[in-house]
């Protein structure tokens, strides 16, 4: 049986491990990308190993997330990204150029190479036919040293698409109908691979939504071939020489098949607080709305703004509601502008943002106090607006011009569109605000300002480890609820010690304290514990609070992978009953700890209640000498040594 095309670019990139199902691989890794709110942290790792210049084809870093300058620290954080990019070999896009993920489409991606990012929607690339995967800085700061990255060997699924969209249904309600299926949890050690007819009537930029958002299912990545429609892009980019026709062999094998049928689809909604509580458009249409905003790294390029313009032209957005639109790039915009569609998008009413991720990460535009505010963004999470009683659903760009005109959740079907949005033939190309790397190096001073701290270093795993359980909570916890973002937090990034005060404080504020005078702890979660974004600062703060372990039913992978990289312990329940008789407070302990990390469970004592429980650690033999030597830094340090 002939290849699929995941499974063709890992062998490409193998340098350790077989590929085989569940178990642990490490490829090569070609480029990496950073943002600012991961970029900082990232970078700092990356110092500390003491690698001269970047041994990656191309390394980036952008400055996307925390543009809104309301005091000294992200202007701070900024110049120190780009004088260490000009030192060691990276390309820094200035704040204003746009967002990573889709600056990165348009500028650098390259069909068939790896891309290693921390962030978690990452696999934007696989749009454009890159094995682009999220991870945590440290993971990035490795990669950028010439080290592989090491991941579980995925399972590859088949989604054949069928037929055609309409043209008031978008990529987004076909990633949407993923969610609908399969949930947050159904990409769990999966990689999504897009084929079929239907593939090949997408653009690359509705590609991209799809892949973009395929984070929010816990997949590994997404990805579609790389075609003539893939071509076409890169040559109005005028990058053609960069592209290489990638597709699956005809007789290729998958784990598992999806088909899709892209002509029966209809405007989908995300309700709120989950990505996957998915329903159309029909079923809540008349919902008063708020806000509404379009955006993000999912739908922000030119043809989905052009598109909302097509909608706008000559109407005016409803008296109660508040529309914001912030374009990908630079390019996105310039375009707009020279092209006239941004003086509709104004004469409608919008309010015009930066070109950044902003609002949804919580950088402004926080929703009314019981608000309901549509956006066309990838997540939905509770709290993650910036306003706790905020009611988020998400929507692609039809819907949301739709519902922003009529002041209620609107089905665009009714719009009497009758063609889609076609490409440009030619791009605005202008890398003015993207600055390569110094041409002497050694002559370039690394800018700190005050809010750049130490890094905290762990230490080494103990033979028996007695902590109190400091908190226990649901299923789906996600990264920002242990460590939120929004325009208060998110400045004091490189500040571990100031940052860790907010650690699970939209769940319990006395967390961080608690956790400070405990010296150690545990933390106790559900399923899929650690979803979302792929800050290591949700591991990294509580490393340096003492938390030594997390027990949970089941782990999202990047979270999963910067616990250990901080040597923190991931341990899952063998018996999921064992979560309902734990409580907040319990003093567990594990004893002979290391000796017993070499079976695969482990015995864990309720010294409060008196009885015991099986874990389970999951971990490789790499992963355990990591944990034991207290996280990847440690360990790197001693294997130099």
């Amino acid at each position: 049986m002939g290849q699929n095309l995941t499974r063709k670019i890992i062998a490409a990139h193998l340098v350790a491990g077989e590929m085989k199902t569940g178990t642990e691989i490490a490829i090569r890794i070609d480029q990496t990308l950073t943002q600012d709110a991961t970029g900082t942290m990232a970078y700092l790792q990356f110092e500390a190993m003491g690698v001269p210049r970047v041994k990656t084809e191309l390394s980036v870093s952008y400055v996307d997330h925390n543009t809104l300058q309301t005091g000294f620290e992200n202007a701070d954080d900024h110049r120190f990204l780009q004088t260490v990019a000009a030192k060691y070999g990276i390309y820094f896009s200035r704040p204003g150029n746009g967002i990573c993920h889709q600056v990165h489409l348009e500028r650098f991606g390259v069909p068939g190479k790896t891309l290693l990012g921390s962030d978690s929607h990452t696999p934007t690339g696989g749009g454009i036919g890159m094995l682009a995967i999220g991870a945590g800085g440290l993971d990035v700061a490795v990669a950028m040293g010439g080290g592989p990255f090491y991941l579980t060997m995925p399972k590859v699924v088949k989604v054949e698409l069928l037929g055609q969209l309409k043209p008031y249904v978008s990529a987004k309600d076909v990633i949407l109908e993923v969610l609908r299926r399969l949930t947050v949890k159904g990409g769990v050690g999966k990689i999504l691979e897009y084929t079929g007819p239907g593939v090949k009537t997408l653009t690359v930029p509705e590609r991209a939504t799809i892949t973009n958002m395929g984070a929010e299912l816990g997949a590994t990545t997404s990805i579609f071939p790389s075609d003539e429609v893939t071509r076409a892009f890169l040559a109005a980019q005028q990058r053609e020489e960069q592209w290489v026709e990638l597709l699956p062999d005809e007789d290729a094998e998958y784990d598992e098949t999806l088909v899709i049928d892209l002509s029966a689809l209809e405007p989908l909604v995300a309700c709120p607080h989950s990505p996957d509580a998915v329903k159309p458009v029909r079923e809540m249409a008349g919902l008063k709305v708020d806000q509404v905003i379009i955006g993000s790294c999912t739908n922000s390029s030119f043809t989905d703004l052009v598109q909302v313009a097509n909608i706008l032209r000559g109407k005016k957005v409803h008296p109660d509601v508040s529309l914001a639109i912030a374009p990908g790039s630079r390019q996105v915009f310039e375009m707009l502008a020279r092209n006239g569609v941004l003086a509709d998008l104004i004469a409608a009413g919008a309010r015009i943002l930066e070109t950044t991720c902003g609002p949804c990460i919580g950088m402004g535009q926080a929703p009314a106090t019981n608000a309901v505010s549509v956006r066309t963004f990838n997540r939905n999470f509770y709290g993650r607006s910036g306003t706790a009683s905020a009611k988020v659903y998400l929507t692609g760009p039809e819907t949301a011009a739709a519902t922003a005109i009529a002041g209620v959740l609107t089905d665009a079907s009714g719009l009497g569109l009758t063609t889609r949005v076609e490409m440009p033939q030619q791009f605005l190309v202008d890398d003015s605000m993207i600055i390569p790397p110094a041409a002497e190096p050694d002559k370039v001073e690394v800018v700190r300002g005050p809010n750049i701290k130490p890094l905290p270093v762990n230490t080494e795993l103990p033979e028996t480890l007695q902590a109190s359980v400091l908190i226990k909570v649901e299923d789906n916890i996600t990264t920002d609820h242990i460590m939120p973002a929004g325009a208060k937090i998110l400045p004091l990034r490189s500040n571990i010690p100031a940052i860790s005060a907010y650690v699970f404080s939209q769940i319990d504020p006395t967390f961080a304290e608690r956790a400070k005078a405990a010296g150690s702890g545990v933390v106790v979660g559900g399923h899929n514990y650690g979803q979302g974004s792929s800050r290591e600062h949700a591991a990294l703060a509580p490393m340096y609070l003492g938390v030594k372990a997390v027990i949970a039913k089941s782990f999202a992978r990047i979270h999963h992978a910067n616990l250990v990289n901080f040597g923190i312990l991931p341990l899952t329940f063998v018996n999921e009953a064992d979560y309902d008789r734990i409580n907040r407070d319990d003093k567990l302990e594990i004893r002979n700890l290391r000796s017993q990390l070499a079976g695969e469970t482990l015995t864990v004592h309720n010294l409060t209640t008196g009885e015991t429980f099986m874990v389970r650690h999951n971990l490789s033999p790499r992963q355990i000498s990591i944990v034991t030597d207290g996280g990847l830094l440690n360990h790197t340090r001693k294997q130099n040594a």
